[in-house]
């Protein structure tokens, strides 16, 4: 059984648990994870599924994962909604109720909501990781990984200026290989001439992979977005039929808030047992809620 047909399997298989002590052995011997203790089976199940059940590069991601968060103790220490409620609050992000016709989460991005005075771009990135944090837990986003939308309507020079080469490596590193999820798919839309400059300190870090899946889009997006996402899945600013863009952030900002315990869970012991709240309210139904307890 080859890797794909692996990840299709239920976390319970029994063909899927000699992956995951392997993984978990493998681990454990290595020195970056000298200090941790406990790793959950189903924290080693998305890197597996990221990496479709190879072993070997399942390992170099989860130890560049651990690496990461070691080296940006600034955005991987504090995952609280609570810390930026404002910008949450200015329709900034969203994850999309419908997936795409592949099953991909999509993100929606706003730089234009991002007022670089008030926000640095710490802050900003600390938004993306409480959200890959989330959706990484879900097995069918490990399954088929996600797409995002990054609306640069707004883009200024004060943006520009809080992207440093040290933060556009800490961007490409996770885009790239150190978080466990697999970027399907990376769409621009009204990028302005002077965002090509930060977009080329960026590019160089991507692997070809992430390149050829960067999709510029330009001004007129609403077309050539069509070619890519069905009209249920995007908002009418999109040029979708799916619900406004406003109301969709205004809901996974109420997930993210719903989700806040479990996050600073995540921050403080990222790879042991994580457990849902009762009900499980905080996260989209379509989860498997066993993916959040230990094994």
């Amino acid at each position: 059984m080859d890797g794909p047909q692996l990840s299709e399997l239920p976390d319970s298989s029994e063909l899927v648990g000699p992956y995951v002590s392997s993984l978990r052995r493998r681990a454990l011997q290595s020195a970056e994870l000298s200090a941790v203790r406990t790793l959950s089976d189903g924290f080693l199940l998305r890197f597996l599924r990221a990496r479709d059940f190879d072993v070997d590069l399942s390992l170099k991601l989860l130890l560049n994962y651990q690496r990461w968060r070691r080296d940006s103790p600034e955005i991987s220490s504090c995952l609280s909604p609570s810390s930026v409620l404002d910008l949450l609050q200015t329709s900034y992000h969203a994850v999309l109720p419908q997936r795409d016709h592949t099953g991909s989460r999509v993100l929606i991005y706003r730089i234009g909501q991002w007022n670089p005075k008030d926000w640095s771009a710490i802050q900003v990135f600390r938004i993306s990781l409480m959200t890959s944090e989330i959706i990484s837990m879900e097995t069918e986003t490990q399954r088929r990984g996600l797409k995002a939308i990054f609306d640069l309507q707004g883009w200024s020079l004060g943006h520009a200026l809080q992207v440093t080469p040290s933060m556009a490596r800490k961007i490409s590193s996770v885009l790239s290989d150190s978080f466990p999820l697999k970027v399907r798919g990376i769409h621009l839309v009204n990028e302005p001439l002077f965002f090509r400059p930060v977009f080329a300190m960026i590019r160089p870090f991507l692997p070809d992979k992430i390149k050829q899946r960067v999709h510029i889009h330009g001004a007129d997006f609403h077309d050539s977005l069509s070619d890519f996402f069905s009209p249920h899945v995007l908002p009418p600013e999109y040029g979708g039929e799916g619900p406004g863009i406003k109301e969709a952030c205004r809901d996974w900002t109420n997930q993210l808030f719903q989700a806040e315990k479990l996050l600073q869970q995540i921050a403080s012991h990222p790879t042991g047992d994580i457990s849902s709240p009762p009900g499980g309210s905080w996260i989209s139904e379509d989860v498997d809620s066993d993916q959040l307890s230990e094994r």
